[in-house]
């Protein structure tokens, strides 16, 4: 009405329909004293659900992100009151899209240092509602935050020493972190886990984080931190080993994911355990035709020194179930590229020994945009994994290798109720979207707190 039609004119004129993820910028608009206004559109809101809300406001800071330092973003679709949840989700999605991990850049080129906005401030009926449904968001975005740093970081800067010294820092928010070294390691008889670190000169480690939020029986997550992986003595091709910096991200997953926990005061007892190891080649590396014990006292052939994810897994599932008698265990680990040759990196394979926490973990996924597909385990498949020499081999051939891997998971977690998530293709390496233009997503952190939330809150 200000600008007496010249906004509707100009919407008629460029065609802008309000479709999803669409803009039309007007600058000095006719009728007002705006220097520019962006109508930003956000599709047909009676199907909007969560995660429309939060790509939405992805959406609106991706073209806000350059038009100043203080930008106002007025949430009024037409004919729709936006609830306190739905404007939260609006800025948790801004909150995600303005990540930018640039660390290492000493000259940066106009648009690279991310964001130029230093305040976007949304309006909305019930604001104050709106604020406090988002100090739970804010929080979980920490995490995310955390988790895509880890994976972002340069190997050479983050070890799993410096990992572990990232995980201690929790200890701001509550957590708390025991650290153990590869001698307490050798003590308990880990085989699996420090044969994978032993062509390092970095010590391997295993981190154990603790948030008790509630009295109780605690949920376990347990992720695979790879700090790099050149494949050992099995050495993988040089063409794209620098993404090997990521094979970590199961164990980002985890610690992004504790300190979101801990930063929103979840009510809740939770244990996040992560396997920090270095796979190197050097000349006490280990070798294919190597026979390893493990802390479980089952021993293991090494037939491809690459398939070390799941040794590191194996030590950290027993230490799991053994001290902690968990309600459930979650894994994580950036495991095969198997599973990205059946999902893409659309979804997370997912493999459980629990039909009931599979499908929480599918709805949670849906709920946040970080999907799963969940694929079979069986005795046939299982099979795959004995060895003539040992009580079984690490590697079971080309075929299904994302389900033999998750079975040889399956020998290390007894009745457990149990899921893997194999993120290969959805935890590094990322496409960019609405909410996330980083190489490392953090893929898992929201999903998982969500799972927390939903279900396992007192």
């Amino acid at each position: 009405k200000a600008s007496s039609g010249a906004v509707r004119a100009a919407m008629i004129t460029a065609k802008f329909t309000g479709k999803a993820g669409t803009a039309l910028d007007l600058v000095q608009p006719r009728g007002g004293s705006l220097d520019r206004l962006v109508l930003i559109g956000a599709g047909k809101i009676s199907a909007a659900n969560e995660h429309d809300w939060v790509k939405l406001g992805g959406a609106a800071y991706s073209r806000l992100s350059s038009i100043g330092d203080s930008v106002v973003l007025i949430l009024e679709p037409e004919g729709v009151a936006v609830t306190a949840a739905q404007a939260a989700d609006v800025a948790l999605g801004a909150r995600l899209a303005s990540y930018v991990f640039d660390r290492y850049k000493t000259k940066k080129k106009d648009g690279e240092s991310g964001d130029k906005l230093s305040k976007l401030s949304i309006q909305v009926e019930g604001h104050l509602a709106a604020r406090k449904a988002f100090a739970r968001r804010d929080a979980v975005a920490d995490g995310v935050d955390l988790a895509r740093t880890l994976v972002n970081t340069a190997p050479n800067h983050l070890g799993p020493p410096e990992f572990a010294k990232r995980c201690e820092e929790l200890r701001d928010v509550g957590v708390e972190v025991e650290v153990l070294d590869d001698k307490a390691m050798s003590k308990l008889g880990m085989g699996a886990l420090l044969g994978v670190g032993q062509g390092s000169v970095r010590g391997s480690r295993l981190v154990i984080m603790r948030w008790k939020g509630a009295g109780g029986q605690p949920l376990a997550f347990v992720g695979k931190g790879v700090t790099f992986d050149t494949g050992g003595i099995s050495i993988k091709p040089a063409q794209g080993m620098e993404d090997m910096k990521g094979d970590m991200a199961g164990a980002a997953c985890v610690t992004g994911l504790m300190h979101a926990l801990a930063a929103r005061k979840a009510r809740v007892d939770v244990v996040g355990i992560v396997g920090l190891v270095e796979n190197m080649p050097d000349g006490n590396a280990q070798r294919p035709g190597d026979v390893v014990t493990s802390m479980s006292g089952q021993t293991i052939e090494i037939i491809n020194t690459d398939a070390e994810g799941r040794l590191v897994l194996a030590d950290a599932l027993w230490y799991c179930q053994q001290r902690f008698k968990p309600k459930f265990m979650i894994d994580l680990a950036t495991l095969t590229g198997a599973v990205m040759v059946a999902l893409g990196q659309e979804n997370a394979g997912l493999f459980s020994n629990n039909d009931d926490l599979s499908a929480e973990i599918t709805a949670a996924g849906k709920a946040t945009g970080e999907k799963v597909w969940r694929l079979p385990l069986s005795p046939e498949y299982d099979k795959m994994m004995d060895s003539t020499v040992a009580d079984m081999k690490n590697s079971g051939g080309r075929y299904a290798g994302a389900i033999t891997a998750a079975q040889f998971l399956q020998r290390f977690v007894n009745d457990v109720p149990w899921a893997h998530l194999d993120i290969a293709g959805t935890g590094m390496g990322a496409k960019a979207n609405d909410i996330n233009k980083s190489w490392g997503p953090g893929f898992g952190v929201r999903l998982l707190d969500r799972l927390v939330a939903d279900h396992y809150e007192a």
